[in-house]
């Protein structure tokens, strides 16, 4: 396992940890009466952050849901092509998302987007999701036409 994939992976991990942390101590805190004001926007930060995340790293490792039942019963070509077509799919998927993603962006960029309690930025939240929004679209880009070793 390369440096950069621990790196994204335990950070994906380290996010989903923090979110589940952040909103089992605000349910606690409010039924002792003592609410964790800005809970909420932490969460999705944290949501935000292992849901990228945890998209490339399937994506990167080829590990995204299948059909076995369909695929293991063709052959090798059919199989290698259907591959392929998969990939070049997902990445027009994926790079809608991004289009509109960075068409919100562009147009809230000079809106100085903040959460209303803790003030994050949504603008440094939307940009990482397009970061990574363009990084599965290349990776997906790079499976459809890169030959694959055997």
């Amino acid at each position: 396992m390369s440096a950069l994939r621990t790196a994204v992976t335990l950070t994906g991990g380290i996010a989903l940890l923090a979110a589940t942390g952040i909103d089992a101590i605000s349910v606690i805190g409010r039924n002792v009466g003592l609410p964790f004001r800005g809970s909420i926007e932490l969460v999705q930060v944290a949501v935000l952050v292992a849901g990228t995340l945890a998209l490339l790293v399937a994506t990167v490792d080829r590990s995204h849901a299948k059909v076995h039942l369909l695929v293991d019963r063709m052959s090798e070509t059919a199989r290698r092509l259907l591959d392929r077509v998969s990939a070049l799919l997902g990445a027009v998927f994926f790079a809608a998302l991004l289009a509109g993603s960075v068409w919100l962006m562009a147009d809230l960029w000079d809106g100085h987007e903040q959460s209303e309690v803790v003030g994050v930025s949504w603008r440094a939240m939307r940009l990482f999701a397009n970061v990574v929004l363009a990084a599965i679209v290349l990776a997906l880009l790079g499976q459809a036409f890169r030959r694959r070793k055997p």
